[in-house]
């Protein structure tokens, strides 16, 4: 099959400045963007087929440096179908989108979901890349020449606005259920943890363990999607980490765990703290759904979510942030992290968990109501309408009695 551009993984990494951009959908400034794969019967399939809803590339305006713009809704449905599937495949054929997007010329990939980012750049338009059709040829031709598994595919793609409005509701459903199943498990019930190596074209030293208790940076790879990827795609780059020896059951640390990130790292890490932000943090990628920053002045814990806008307590965006934390390192005090890593009883527990958290995005607060009213924090919590700074934190902590400020918070031995 020929194509306007090459194909391969050589160019994974490749980043499109806006000096270079031609057009982008989905990413910070589209409201209405989000990628969907589902397992189907045979029947429900047209093998192949490559349907786009929507005005093309070629009926859009392209990004202009005066003018900006250039930013478009999209949503991504892969439809699949294979005797050997099963739903647990969903997550992973869904997550390899990214993949494949970046194994295309001149197009980009970030982020995950609701929050999918893709950009295409000069070049790529220049040599013809026309029609959001090509791109879903290149995604039926790469999912079925990479994975056998897959008999039958049928690629969808929508840029009408309110057409994705309208099944982006039903997508978000479908994500949630996906996450409520991954807390029916704990690390302590498995032998066997997961690891994703899918950011490294981005973070070279990056690598995301997986485990009951750890979804994802992406949080789109929970512990079940990673056992059915290491089951369809054993060569891939998500694969199995027998976790081995229990060396710190507070912190987090695993001696399987550590073998692994010291090979996949390339030999910059040696140890990984699961359940802790100090000392050896889990590496961040830049995928992340969020970031949990350390704010000295009171001892505690933010966080900042993808979507957030405007500066947070301490002052910056999320983006500033992001540039910090990103590309693979250890950071202590800051992890990059998949948003329902808040619903885990093991979220940084070494470090005081939820109760040390101080400030939240109010968005962040109510969509995890839940699990804060659980350890009896959520009226403690300042979010952006209550606490605009950091000289402003204190004084509202002690306002309400924030149990940390207290001191009635004890931190595990």
């Amino acid at each position: 099959m020929e194509f306007h551009v090459d194909l391969g993984p050589q160019y994974e990494g490749e980043v499109i400045r806006k000096e270079d951009l031609y057009m982008e959908f989905g990413g910070p400034k589209v409201a209405h963007k989000f990628e969907l794969a589902t397992l189907k019967r045979p029947e429900e399939i047209e093998n192949e087929k490559v349907e786009l809803i929507g005005p093309d590339i070629s009926e859009l305006e392209p990004y202009d440096e005066v003018k900006g713009g250039g930013s478009y809704p999209i949503a991504v449905l892969v439809d699949i179908a294979g005797e050997e599937l099963d739903k647990d495949a969903e997550s992973i054929i869904e997550r390899k989108i990214h993949m494949y997007t970046n194994y295309t010329e001149g197009w980009y990939h970030m982020n995950q979901r609701d929050a999918m980012w893709m950009r295409v750049n000069k070049d790529c338009a220049k040599k013809g890349f026309n029609s959001l059709k090509e791109l879903g040829e290149i995604y039926n031709f790469l999912f079925t020449s990479e994975m056998a598994i897959i008999e039958k595919i049928q690629t969808t793609i929508i840029t009408d606005e309110e057409k994705i409005a309208k099944l982006l509701p039903q997508a978000l459903e479908i994500y949630k259920a996906r996450d409520n199943r991954a807390l029916t498990l704990r690390d302590e019930d498995v032998d066997t943890f997961y690891g994703c190596v899918l950011c490294q074209s981005f973070a070279p030293t990056h690598i995301s363990i997986i485990a009951p208790d750890r979804i994802a940076n992406c949080g789109a790879i929970n512990w079940f999607d990673g056992r059915a990827a290491a089951k369809i795609d054993p060569e891939g780059p998500i694969f199995a980490i027998p976790k081995g020896k229990l060396i710190d059951p507070i912190k987090g640390e695993y001696e399987g765990v550590n073998k692994v990130e010291y090979e996949k790292s390339l030999a910059t890490y040696d140890r990984v703290y699961l359940y802790s932000a100090f000392e050896h943090p889990h590496t961040s990628c830049g995928c992340f759904e969020a970031i949990v920053f350390y704010i000295p002045e009171v001892d505690g814990f933010g966080l900042v979510h993808r979507d957030y806008k405007g500066e947070c307590v301490i002052g910056e965006t999320f983006s500033h942030m992001a540039g910090e934390t990103s590309g693979g390192k250890q950071v202590e005090g800051r992890l990059g992290t998949g948003l329902e890593q808040l619903r885990s009883p093991k979220f940084i527990q070494a470090d005081g968990g939820r109760r040390r958290m101080v400030w939240l995005p109010k968005e962040i607060k109510e969509r995890y109501r839940e699990a804060f009213e659980a350890d009896g924090v959520y009226d403690k919590i300042p979010t952006e309408e209550e606490v605009k700074n950091v000289d402003e934190l204190l004084p509202y902590l002690e306002k309400v009695g924030h149990p940390w400020i207290k001191g009635e918070v004890e931190l595990p031995e």
